[in-house]
């Protein structure tokens, strides 16, 4: 530690993203990232005179994208926000809702960003515990909070929570926000948008990097009330006017408009993760019902940690978390055919 580091600094115990490998050659299926590239729309982006523009500053208010995810989830551009990648919108509405005299409640078993989050602005935050069967119980949610989020579907387990529930938690929990983090959604969950304009207090939150191939662009987006979205643009002003360069905002807009394209490639993932989940219950893995590009599983022979160290002998790699009731567990990307195939292939032998 540096004599120069503030007490926050010390404190912290930053959020660890998962392994980007320097060399090649690797099956990569430990940050689920979409397997297939972008769009071919975005390619056509790279022009002459899009790169001349780079010298200018984007739009601050990103007007077009906003437009264009509002209408394609029938809302108003006013209810848009977007910024860079979806853990800065977290971030942002971390310090703009959550920083209340309750705590905050999330999941135990979460995106292990949020307590990152709430130790770097300071506050306060309790953990509601998953059922046995990793499902979370939003009966447990019902006590005075500063605010409430959960991933959905729930990262790392994969399970999602049905659109009927997520609404009973509402109705109950009216005086605080309530976050609905839906980076998987795409993949077998039904979004929350649809009830931002019956509660006044939903904020759900998605990002491009997942089901739309844009993690190299670092996109993501808030929907909900205008009043919560003028809350995130009070904050992003004194943060960051500029959250999104030309090119992330014009390939946005591009996956957007390519949705043939784009649903062509869920549909793909989604059609493989069916396959890999039976080939590995087949081998005797217990797997969580996913509704993710990921699944999250128990091998039934081996250790945990030593299979993912097996796997990335045969060059792939998989994400083990080593935390408390987790510990037994691997989180697998879904990848093409041939890239869970050959996973199943040293599985077979391991």
């Amino acid at each position: 530690m540096s004599k120069f580091w503030s007490q926050v600094v010390r404190e912290l115990e930053p959020y660890v993203p998962g392994e980007q490998p320097q060399i090649d050659g690797l099956i990569k299926l430990n940050t689920n990232e979409s397997p297939y590239p972008p769009s071919p729309e975005v390619i056509k982006l790279m022009t002459h005179d899009a790169i001349d523009r780079l010298r200018l500053y984007p739009d601050p208010n990103s007007k077009k994208l906003k437009n264009t995810i509002a209408n394609y989830y029938d809302v108003t551009a006013e209810q848009v926000f977007v910024g860079n990648g979806s853990d800065e919108v977290l971030a942002l509405l971390f310090m703009a809702f959550f920083q209340q005299s309750k705590p905050l409640l999330f999941p135990d078993i979460s995106y292990s960003f949020y307590p990152v989050y709430c130790k770097l602005f300071g506050i306060e935050y309790k953990t509601p515990t998953l059922r046995d069967d990793f499902t979370i119980n939003f009966d447990d949610y019902a006590s005075e909070n500063g605010g409430i989020i959960f991933p959905n579907p729930n990262a790392p387990t994969a399970i999602g929570k049905p659109l009927a529930e997520i609404e009973a938690l509402l109705q109950k929990n009216t005086e605080s926000v309530v976050v609905v983090d839906e980076a998987y959604i795409d993949f077998g969950g039904e979004t929350a948008i649809s009830l931002v304009d019956k509660y006044p207090n939903l904020l759900v939150v998605q990002t491009l990097s997942k089901s739309r191939s844009l993690a190299g662009m670092r996109v993501g987006f808030a929907v909900g009330n205008v009043d919560l979205i003028t809350a995130l643009d009070r904050v992003k002003n004194s943060f960051n006017s500029y959250p999104l360069d030309r090119l992330a905002e014009a390939a946005t807009i591009a996956a957007f408009e390519d949705d043939a394209y784009f649903k062509a490639c869920r549909d793909k993932i989604i059609a493989t993760r069916e396959w890999t989940v039976k080939q590995l219950e087949a081998l005797g893995f217990n797997v969580l019902p996913s509704q993710a590009n990921f699944v999250f599983v128990k091998p039934s022979k081996n250790n945990a940690a030593e299979l993912a160290q097996k796997l990335r002998e045969h060059k792939i790699l998989v994400r083990y978390f080593g935390a408390a009731r987790i510990n037994e567990f691997l989180r697998i990307t879904i990848g093409t055919d041939e890239q869970m195939q050959r996973m199943v292939e040293v599985l077979k032998s391991a």
